[in-house]
């Protein structure tokens, strides 16, 4: 089969790798749609983040949906041709972590696409993918196998808004409109946001996020005085996502929120400055958000359901032999949120 495979810093190659057997209680799933991340990104740009780099050739990729085409002993609860979304989240469930129920920090987590670990944990950006039962979740009819593949990065989002708390009737700052911020307007918003400002320095990024639901954006690169204006009186947001990974971001979101606020951190960054004097002052909450797990069957449940609409985020469909140019789109922020290979 095909499969996407990184080897170095702009080295991506579709190449021919092996099929892994199908084992009891796992199913065999036709990949169709495979969104790239920043994750991906970060490999694909610069061989890998902080400290982790690629060391031997892995198949990139997390964010999928297919078809089930073949399946293992013993599973019950899928058929051949379910259209499945497929969370990476494949936790030991053994781990001191696993055990509390946080998952999403497990000690043996072997997730998509990783290059933590040697040898590293493969990717899903593959034309066949073998998975465990539970991992796959059914795709209504109606629903389109490209937004059943934004099923993970939603997820993330989800588990920002559990770290925040209850939304309902709050005011809401979101800081940075890439994918991940687009898609915490559309996750604050169905989790009963009063108001949403968003803010970014790049106007195409804006106008996606007015149209995924946000009430006002700003651009703090031509107007950094309209968000300032929103400290008076000790703040006026009651939840801040931060989803740019910015210092400035950080510092302006603070100076933002009013007292007894929570300022939840998505984006990654390096080490940034913060005004101590100010969180302590305002009883300020800081608290990192960190993938998924729960929270993805809940993405598949609302998107199954309408309740949401991620379909204004995809900018990009590529076949997979393109699968260069379409890493390169991806990248460019001009004219790209979410990117997605065809299968």
């Amino acid at each position: 089969m095909k499969a996407v495979v990184i080897h170095a810093a702009k080295d991506l190659r579709v190449e021919d790798t092996e099929q892994d057997a199908l084992g009891p209680g796992q199913v065999e799933i036709a990949i169709e749609a495979g969104g790239i991340c920043g994750s991906d990104l970060h490999y694909y740009n610069h061989g890998g983040f902080g400290t982790i780099r690629i060391r031997e050739p892995m198949v990139l990729g997390h964010e999928v949906a297919g078809t089930v085409r073949a399946l293992g002993g013993g599973v019950s609860r899928l058929s051949l041709g379910d259209r499945v979304a497929v969370s990476p989240s494949r936790p030991c469930n053994a781990c001191a972590y696993c055990l509390v129920g946080q998952q999403n920090q497990c000690l043996n987590m072997r997730f998509y696409g990783s290059a933590m670990v040697v040898p590293h944990i493969q990717g899903a950006f593959r034309q066949r993918l073998v998975a465990e039962d539970w991992q796959c979740h059914k795709i209504a009819d109606g629903v389109s196998i490209n937004q059943a593949a934004m099923a993970e990065p939603f997820a993330v989002t989800l588990h920002a808004i559990s770290r925040a708390g209850s939304l309902i009737g709050k005011r809401v700052l979101v800081t940075g409109c890439g994918p991940i911020g687009a898609l915490a307007i559309i996750a604050a918003k169905a989790h009963g946001a009063r108001e949403i400002v968003a803010t970014d320095v790049m106007q195409a990024v804006l106008d996606k996020a007015l149209a995924v639901g946000a009430d006002r954006v700003i651009n703090v690169a031509e107007s950094l005085d309209a968000l300032a204006a929103y400290s008076a009186n000790k703040g006026y947001f009651d939840v801040h996502f931060e989803a740019s990974g910015n210092g400035q971001a950080v510092r302006s979101g603070l100076e933002v929120l009013k007292p007894r606020s929570v300022l939840v951190q998505l984006g990654l960054g390096g080490d940034v400055s913060i005004p101590q004097n100010m969180v302590v002052a305002k009883e300020i909450e800081m608290k990192g958000t960190f993938r998924f797990h729960e929270e993805f069957g809940l993405a598949v449940d609302l998107i199954n359901a309408g309740r949401v609409d991620l379909a204004p985020l995809l900018t990009g469909i590529f076949p997979l032999e393109d699968a260069v140019a379409a890493f390169e789109a991806a990248g460019d922020r001009s004219r790209s949120m979410k990117v997605q290979l065809a299968f």
